[in-house]
């Protein structure tokens, strides 16, 4: 479009966010900060990341593309820098299920003979202060079982860790959030939905702090890995219904809370669980462990006590 074209939209847009019966959306474009740099502010380095895979078993499924982008933050939250991204698509060896290649549009050509480049994407990762996926539990279980060497990164859930209710949002989909900070994309994709997820760490909310700012404030907090080992068969549903998960592996099922609220969870394990027949464990957990595989975890733990002071 011309100039005069765009001022013109541009007019029409105002004219009806003034309006309360209309909601202005606009559509999100490649951009290489939100916010200028501050003379010698503190910075850190972040990660957006997400992936398509063939599945949703961390065990058996693989990752068809990841996409990653670096971005430079400052100590208030706000993006003053962003690097190209990174897309690589890998073949997994195997056919697609029809359904992947309908969610993700990628088909079996797409992935013939294509492979992550593991040296750059580690090194990439690796000089991260946080990594960043809208699903952290899904993403990094499969990042880290196909990079083993960026095991022990901190990690960030933006979809999990914010409480978006109180904070005005409506869901917790990346899409859904976006739409309600004004903004729109097209297609579900790797590269776009790192791009999407960007735009939404720097939506700066009502109390006039990031939404990143929020979510490292949630991400650096200590919590709690719970995990109600031994409990009752027939109080699985109750479990479940209070947001706990079962681990196959380990056979037993957890949930993570923040510090504040172990005593409530301790006694409602007592009462509703155990009833004076055994107790949960409580885990002290960080952003480091957060979302990790226990299949990765377990052994690097192992590694990390041989090796103390490193």
């Amino acid at each position: 479009m011309n100039r005069p074209a765009d001022e013109h939209l541009e007019q029409a847009c105002k004219l009806l966010e003034g309006c309360d019966d209309f909601r202005i959306l606009r559509r999100i474009k490649p951009i290489t900060q939100f916010q200028p740099e501050r003379v010698g502010a503190p910075s850190r380095v972040g990660i957006v990341l997400d992936t398509e895979t063939t599945g949703l078993d961390h065990d058996d499924d693989k990752i068809i593309e990841l996409a990653i982008q670096r971005f430079r933050f400052d100590d208030l939250g706000r993006i003053t820098e962003i690097g190209e991204p990174r897309v690589w698509r890998e073949d997994p060896g195997k056919p697609l299920d029809p359904q992947i290649t309908e969610i993700t549009g990628l088909t079996d050509e797409d992935l013939k003979g294509q492979s992550i480049d593991d040296d750059m994407a580690c090194r990439l990762l690796d000089s991260a202060d946080i990594i960043i996926p809208h699903n952290a539990a899904f993403d990094r279980p499969f990042v880290e079982r196909r990079l083993p060497r960026i095991a022990g990164k901190a990690w960030a859930c933006s979809m999990a860790e914010p409480d978006w209710r109180a904070l005005g949002f409506e869901g917790k989909s990346l899409s859904q959030l976006l739409t309600q900070c004004g903004w729109f994309y097209d297609g579900h994709r790797a590269e776009i939905d790192i791009l999407a997820l960007l735009y939404l760490l720097s939506h700066v909310l009502p109390d006039g702090q990031t939404v990143l700012a929020e979510l490292m404030h949630c991400s650096e907090r200590p919590s709690f890995k719970v995990n109600a080992v031994d409990s009752p068969f027939d109080t699985k549903d109750r479990l479940k219904a209070r947001g706990y998960r079962w681990d196959p592996v380990m056979r037993y099922w957890s949930k993570d809370i923040p510090v504040a609220d172990r005593e409530d969870e301790e006694a409602w394990l007592t009462a509703e669980v155990y009833m004076g027949r055994g107790s949960a464990v409580f885990h002290p957990i960080s952003n480091i462990e957060r979302y990790a595989s226990s299949k990765i975890t377990a052994p690097l733990q192992v590694a990390a006590d041989g090796q103390a002071g490193r």
